[in-house]
Protein backbone atom coordinates (compact mmCIF):
# COMPACT_ATOMS: atom_id res chain seq x y z
CA UNK A 1 0.00 0.00 0.00
CA UNK A 2 1.30 3.55 -0.87
CA UNK A 3 0.39 7.16 0.38
CA UNK A 4 -1.41 9.62 -1.68
CA UNK A 5 1.62 11.60 -3.05
CA UNK A 6 2.93 14.83 -0.55
CA UNK A 7 5.13 17.18 -1.51
CA UNK A 8 7.35 17.73 1.26
CA UNK A 9 7.66 13.27 1.04
CA UNK A 10 9.35 10.77 -1.65
CA UNK A 11 9.51 7.06 -1.60
CA UNK A 12 12.18 5.05 -2.53
CA UNK A 13 12.73 1.46 -4.37
CA UNK A 14 14.99 -1.13 -3.77
CA UNK A 15 15.00 -5.01 -4.54
CA UNK A 16 14.41 -7.35 -1.61
CA UNK A 17 17.65 -8.62 -1.69
CA UNK A 18 19.01 -4.77 -1.06
CA UNK A 19 17.75 -5.24 2.56
CA UNK A 20 19.90 -8.95 2.59
CA UNK A 21 22.88 -7.48 1.62
CA UNK A 22 22.78 -4.16 3.55
CA UNK A 23 21.64 -4.90 6.70
CA UNK A 24 23.81 -4.59 10.26
CA UNK A 25 23.85 -6.37 13.41
CA UNK A 26 22.82 -2.83 14.85
CA UNK A 27 20.06 -2.27 12.46
CA UNK A 28 16.03 -2.84 14.04
CA UNK A 29 14.92 -6.45 13.68
CA UNK A 30 11.77 -5.97 11.80
CA UNK A 31 10.41 -4.37 8.94
CA UNK A 32 6.85 -2.81 9.01
CA UNK A 33 4.90 -3.21 6.13
CA UNK A 34 2.14 -0.87 5.54
CA UNK A 35 1.95 0.66 8.74
CA UNK A 36 -0.86 2.31 10.61
CA UNK A 37 -3.09 0.52 8.14
CA UNK A 38 -5.68 -3.05 8.13
CA UNK A 39 -2.66 -5.03 6.99
CA UNK A 40 0.00 -3.64 9.22
CA UNK A 41 2.36 -6.45 9.64
CA UNK A 42 5.86 -7.45 11.07
CA UNK A 43 8.76 -9.35 8.91
CA UNK A 44 12.34 -10.37 10.67
CA UNK A 45 15.02 -8.53 8.59
CA UNK A 46 18.13 -9.43 10.97
CA UNK A 47 19.92 -12.64 10.30
CA UNK A 48 19.23 -15.61 9.60
CA UNK A 49 15.85 -14.18 8.24
CA UNK A 50 17.12 -11.74 5.76
CA UNK A 51 18.51 -14.64 3.52
CA UNK A 52 15.05 -14.80 2.73
CA UNK A 53 14.70 -11.38 0.98
CA UNK A 54 17.79 -12.30 -0.96
CA UNK A 55 15.66 -15.65 -2.32
CA UNK A 56 12.62 -14.11 -3.18
CA UNK A 57 14.46 -11.78 -5.16
CA UNK A 58 16.04 -14.61 -7.12
CA UNK A 59 12.58 -15.36 -8.56
CA UNK A 60 12.19 -13.18 -10.87
CA UNK A 61 10.99 -9.65 -10.91
CA UNK A 62 6.81 -9.13 -10.42
CA UNK A 63 6.63 -5.77 -12.81
CA UNK A 64 6.12 -8.31 -15.64
CA UNK A 65 3.81 -6.68 -18.42
CA UNK A 66 0.06 -7.57 -17.50
CA UNK A 67 -3.25 -5.58 -16.59
CA UNK A 68 -3.98 -4.21 -12.93
CA UNK A 69 -6.37 -2.25 -11.49
CA UNK A 70 -6.90 -0.40 -8.72
CA UNK A 71 -10.56 -1.34 -7.63
CA UNK A 72 -10.00 1.21 -4.39
CA UNK A 73 -8.11 4.56 -4.77
CA UNK A 74 -8.20 5.04 -8.59
CA UNK A 75 -10.66 5.87 -10.87
CA UNK A 76 -12.61 3.04 -13.17
CA UNK A 77 -14.83 5.43 -15.29
CA UNK A 78 -15.03 9.53 -16.54
CA UNK A 79 -12.52 11.72 -17.94
CA UNK A 80 -9.84 10.81 -15.89
CA UNK A 81 -9.82 7.10 -16.16
CA UNK A 82 -10.25 8.21 -20.06
CA UNK A 83 -6.85 9.93 -19.80
CA UNK A 84 -4.67 7.30 -18.16
CA UNK A 85 -6.22 4.69 -20.42
CA UNK A 86 -4.20 6.39 -23.22
CA UNK A 87 -1.29 5.86 -21.06
CA UNK A 88 -2.41 2.25 -20.81
CA UNK A 89 1.07 0.52 -23.33
CA UNK A 90 3.44 2.94 -21.09
CA UNK A 91 2.24 1.38 -17.35
CA UNK A 92 1.13 -2.02 -18.49
CA UNK A 93 4.25 -3.30 -20.00
CA UNK A 94 5.83 -2.68 -16.22
CA UNK A 95 3.01 -4.30 -14.47
CA UNK A 96 1.66 -0.94 -12.96
CA UNK A 97 -1.80 -0.51 -12.23
CA UNK A 98 -3.15 1.57 -14.91
CA UNK A 99 -5.24 3.56 -13.37
CA UNK A 100 -2.63 4.48 -10.71
CA UNK A 101 -3.63 8.23 -10.79
CA UNK A 102 -1.59 8.88 -7.21
CA UNK A 103 1.64 7.73 -9.09
CA UNK A 104 5.37 6.57 -7.33
CA UNK A 105 6.55 4.16 -10.14
CA UNK A 106 9.69 3.04 -9.37
CA UNK A 107 10.28 5.59 -6.69
CA UNK A 108 11.60 9.44 -6.28
CA UNK A 109 14.92 8.86 -7.12
CA UNK A 110 14.00 6.13 -10.11
CA UNK A 111 11.42 7.83 -11.75
CA UNK A 112 13.64 11.52 -11.63
CA UNK A 113 16.55 9.23 -13.36
CA UNK A 114 14.33 8.08 -16.09
CA UNK A 115 13.23 11.24 -17.13
CA UNK A 116 16.48 12.59 -17.28
CA UNK A 117 18.21 10.11 -19.60
CA UNK A 118 14.92 9.76 -21.60
CA UNK A 119 14.00 13.45 -22.00
CA UNK A 120 16.71 15.90 -20.60
CA UNK A 121 14.17 16.66 -18.23
CA UNK A 122 15.61 18.06 -14.88
CA UNK A 123 13.09 20.35 -13.26
CA UNK A 124 9.73 22.04 -12.88
CA UNK A 125 10.04 24.47 -15.84
CA UNK A 126 11.70 21.10 -18.52
CA UNK A 127 8.46 19.08 -17.23
CA UNK A 128 5.92 21.63 -18.23
CA UNK A 129 7.95 22.27 -21.74
CA UNK A 130 7.67 18.49 -22.05
CA UNK A 131 4.12 18.05 -21.40
CA UNK A 132 3.04 21.06 -23.24
CA UNK A 133 4.48 19.85 -26.32
CA UNK A 134 3.27 16.56 -26.09
CA UNK A 135 -0.13 17.90 -25.44
CA UNK A 136 0.13 20.00 -28.80
CA UNK A 137 -2.33 18.83 -31.46
CA UNK A 138 0.22 20.37 -34.18
CA UNK A 139 3.28 19.04 -32.23
CA UNK A 140 3.51 15.60 -34.10
CA UNK A 141 6.52 15.00 -36.68
CA UNK A 142 4.81 17.32 -39.51
CA UNK A 143 6.59 14.69 -42.36
CA UNK A 144 4.61 12.01 -41.08
CA UNK A 145 1.33 13.59 -40.71
CA UNK A 146 1.74 15.45 -44.19
CA UNK A 147 1.72 11.85 -45.66
CA UNK A 148 -0.82 10.38 -43.60
CA UNK A 149 -3.05 13.83 -44.02
CA UNK A 150 -2.35 13.47 -47.55
CA UNK A 151 -3.77 9.75 -47.70
CA UNK A 152 -7.09 10.79 -45.30
CA UNK A 153 -7.30 13.56 -48.47
CA UNK A 154 -7.11 11.07 -51.02
CA UNK A 155 -9.56 7.84 -49.14
CA UNK A 156 -12.31 11.04 -48.70
CA UNK A 157 -12.32 11.74 -52.37
CA UNK A 158 -12.27 7.63 -53.76
CA UNK A 159 -14.29 6.30 -51.15
CA UNK A 160 -11.99 5.08 -48.68
CA UNK A 161 -9.63 2.64 -50.33
CA UNK A 162 -5.49 4.35 -51.34
CA UNK A 163 -3.77 2.56 -53.81
CA UNK A 164 0.10 3.13 -52.73
CA UNK A 165 1.25 3.98 -56.08
CA UNK A 166 -1.39 6.34 -56.44
CA UNK A 167 -0.21 7.48 -52.70
CA UNK A 168 3.34 8.02 -53.87
CA UNK A 169 2.24 10.01 -56.98
CA UNK A 170 0.54 12.69 -55.12
CA UNK A 171 3.19 13.34 -52.71
CA UNK A 172 5.42 14.18 -55.72
CA UNK A 173 2.36 16.21 -57.25
CA UNK A 174 1.80 17.92 -54.20
CA UNK A 175 5.46 19.23 -52.93
CA UNK A 176 6.16 19.80 -56.86
CA UNK A 177 3.38 22.46 -56.71
CA UNK A 178 4.32 23.66 -53.55
CA UNK A 179 7.99 24.28 -54.36
CA UNK A 180 6.84 27.26 -56.90
CA UNK A 181 6.92 29.64 -54.43
CA UNK A 182 3.69 31.39 -52.58
CA UNK A 183 1.73 34.39 -52.93
CA UNK A 184 1.55 36.48 -50.06
CA UNK A 185 -0.15 39.90 -49.38
CA UNK A 186 2.25 42.29 -47.71
CA UNK A 187 2.18 45.91 -46.64
CA UNK A 188 3.80 46.66 -49.93
CA UNK A 189 1.21 44.80 -51.67
CA UNK A 190 0.92 41.02 -53.50
CA UNK A 191 4.71 39.30 -54.03
CA UNK A 192 5.82 35.78 -54.75
CA UNK A 193 8.10 33.83 -52.11
CA UNK A 194 11.02 32.33 -53.98
CA UNK A 195 10.81 28.36 -55.09
CA UNK A 196 12.86 25.70 -53.49
CA UNK A 197 15.55 24.77 -55.77
CA UNK A 198 14.78 21.77 -57.73
CA UNK A 199 17.23 19.24 -56.30
CA UNK A 200 15.92 20.10 -52.57
CA UNK A 201 12.50 19.30 -53.62
CA UNK A 202 13.40 16.60 -55.64
CA UNK A 203 15.00 14.88 -52.44
CA UNK A 204 11.95 15.99 -50.38
CA UNK A 205 9.97 14.04 -52.63
CA UNK A 206 12.09 10.88 -52.23
CA UNK A 207 12.25 10.79 -48.66
CA UNK A 208 8.55 11.04 -48.40
CA UNK A 209 8.13 8.58 -50.48
CA UNK A 210 9.97 6.31 -48.89
CA UNK A 211 7.68 7.17 -45.71
CA UNK A 212 5.02 6.06 -47.84
CA UNK A 213 6.93 2.57 -48.54
CA UNK A 214 7.46 2.14 -44.66
CA UNK A 215 3.88 3.56 -43.39
CA UNK A 216 2.36 0.75 -45.57
CA UNK A 217 4.85 -2.01 -45.00
CA UNK A 218 4.06 -1.49 -41.13
CA UNK A 219 0.51 -1.27 -41.71
CA UNK A 220 0.72 -4.59 -43.30
CA UNK A 221 2.30 -6.42 -40.53
CA UNK A 222 -0.05 -4.44 -38.03
CA UNK A 223 -2.89 -6.70 -39.92
CA UNK A 224 -1.19 -9.48 -39.45
CA UNK A 225 -0.78 -9.64 -36.05
CA UNK A 226 -4.03 -7.61 -35.48
CA UNK A 227 -3.20 -4.57 -34.81
CA UNK A 228 -5.26 -3.31 -37.83
CA UNK A 229 -8.42 -5.14 -39.43
CA UNK A 230 -8.79 -5.94 -42.78
CA UNK A 231 -8.57 -2.92 -45.00
CA UNK A 232 -8.33 -0.06 -42.33
CA UNK A 233 -4.80 2.12 -42.56
CA UNK A 234 -3.66 4.94 -39.40
CA UNK A 235 -4.82 8.10 -39.92
CA UNK A 236 -2.69 9.99 -37.46
CA UNK A 237 0.11 9.22 -35.19
CA UNK A 238 -0.96 11.71 -32.78
CA UNK A 239 -2.09 9.30 -30.40
CA UNK A 240 2.33 8.51 -29.98
CA UNK A 241 1.99 11.89 -28.29
CA UNK A 242 -0.80 11.95 -26.05
CA UNK A 243 -0.34 8.43 -25.07
CA UNK A 244 3.41 9.48 -23.66
CA UNK A 245 1.72 12.80 -22.59
CA UNK A 246 -0.55 10.94 -20.09
CA UNK A 247 2.60 8.88 -19.26
CA UNK A 248 4.57 12.31 -18.80
CA UNK A 249 1.83 13.45 -16.06
CA UNK A 250 2.06 10.41 -13.96
CA UNK A 251 6.17 10.64 -14.75
CA UNK A 252 6.40 14.21 -13.17
CA UNK A 253 4.49 13.85 -10.67
CA UNK A 254 6.46 10.61 -9.09
CA UNK A 255 9.28 13.25 -9.52
CA UNK A 256 7.74 15.82 -7.58
CA UNK A 257 7.73 17.68 -10.84
CA UNK A 258 4.29 18.69 -10.59
CA UNK A 259 1.14 18.65 -8.01
CA UNK A 260 -1.68 15.76 -8.31
CA UNK A 261 -4.14 18.23 -9.32
CA UNK A 262 -1.29 19.61 -12.49
CA UNK A 263 -0.98 15.52 -13.24
CA UNK A 264 -4.71 14.91 -13.38
CA UNK A 265 -5.44 17.93 -15.96
CA UNK A 266 -2.99 16.93 -18.26
CA UNK A 267 -3.91 13.36 -18.34
CA UNK A 268 -7.91 14.51 -18.88
CA UNK A 269 -6.28 16.51 -21.82
CA UNK A 270 -4.60 13.57 -23.25
CA UNK A 271 -7.92 11.94 -23.11
CA UNK A 272 -10.08 14.57 -24.99
CA UNK A 273 -7.13 15.56 -27.69
CA UNK A 274 -6.74 11.65 -28.14
CA UNK A 275 -10.88 11.47 -28.50
CA UNK A 276 -10.86 14.74 -31.35
CA UNK A 277 -8.25 12.86 -33.35
CA UNK A 278 -9.41 8.75 -32.95
CA UNK A 279 -12.54 6.56 -32.99
CA UNK A 280 -12.04 3.94 -30.70
CA UNK A 281 -8.89 2.44 -28.36
CA UNK A 282 -8.54 -0.03 -31.68
CA UNK A 283 -7.37 3.30 -33.58
CA UNK A 284 -5.52 5.04 -31.12
CA UNK A 285 -3.48 2.12 -30.27
CA UNK A 286 -2.80 1.58 -33.94
CA UNK A 287 -1.60 5.03 -34.14
CA UNK A 288 0.47 5.18 -30.85
CA UNK A 289 2.45 1.87 -32.27
CA UNK A 290 3.03 3.44 -35.60
CA UNK A 291 4.49 6.76 -34.44
CA UNK A 292 7.01 4.54 -31.52
CA UNK A 293 7.66 2.49 -34.80
CA UNK A 294 8.85 5.07 -36.95
CA UNK A 295 10.39 6.78 -34.05
CA UNK A 296 12.62 3.64 -32.93
CA UNK A 297 12.10 0.86 -34.95
CA UNK A 298 13.37 1.47 -38.80
CA UNK A 299 11.62 -1.56 -39.41
CA UNK A 300 13.92 -3.75 -38.15
CA UNK A 301 10.98 -5.46 -36.43
CA UNK A 302 12.15 -5.89 -33.17
CA UNK A 303 11.67 -5.28 -29.61
CA UNK A 304 10.36 -1.56 -30.28
CA UNK A 305 7.70 -3.56 -32.48
CA UNK A 306 7.43 -6.93 -30.83
CA UNK A 307 7.23 -5.32 -27.33
CA UNK A 308 3.71 -3.12 -28.70
CA UNK A 309 2.13 -6.56 -30.38
CA UNK A 310 2.01 -8.31 -27.06
CA UNK A 311 0.86 -5.21 -24.69
CA UNK A 312 -2.02 -5.01 -27.50
CA UNK A 313 -2.62 -8.26 -27.34
CA UNK A 314 -3.11 -7.66 -23.33
CA UNK A 315 -4.72 -4.53 -23.45
CA UNK A 316 -7.59 -6.15 -26.41
CA UNK A 317 -8.30 -9.35 -24.49
CA UNK A 318 -8.06 -8.67 -20.46
CA UNK A 319 -11.10 -8.44 -19.16
CA UNK A 320 -9.52 -6.33 -16.44
CA UNK A 321 -7.82 -3.89 -19.51
CA UNK A 322 -9.48 -0.06 -19.88
CA UNK A 323 -9.78 -0.59 -23.87
CA UNK A 324 -12.87 -2.56 -22.81
CA UNK A 325 -14.05 -0.98 -19.90
CA UNK A 326 -13.40 2.36 -20.42
CA UNK A 327 -14.83 4.13 -23.43
CA UNK A 328 -13.05 5.67 -25.81
CA UNK A 329 -15.27 9.38 -26.01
Amino acid sequence: MLPVPDPHRVLSWQRLGWFARVWEPSDPPMIVVNPGSPCEAFLPSAPPHSAAWAQYEAQGPLNRARVRTLRFGGPLKGQVAQGLACGALLVVRYGFPWNAMAYHGNGYRGERETLQEWWGVTSREEWQEQQTALLDPDGANPVWEFALGLRRTIARDFGGHVDTAYWRDAVARVLRARSGGETVITPDGVTTTPGAPEAETEARIKGVQHLVGRITRYEARFRADGILEGNRFVSSVDAWNFGRASGMARWGLGSRYCSLKEAESAVVQAGRASARSYKSWQDFAAGYILGRCLHFDDEEFGEWYTDMVDLHGILMSDPESPWLTVPFK
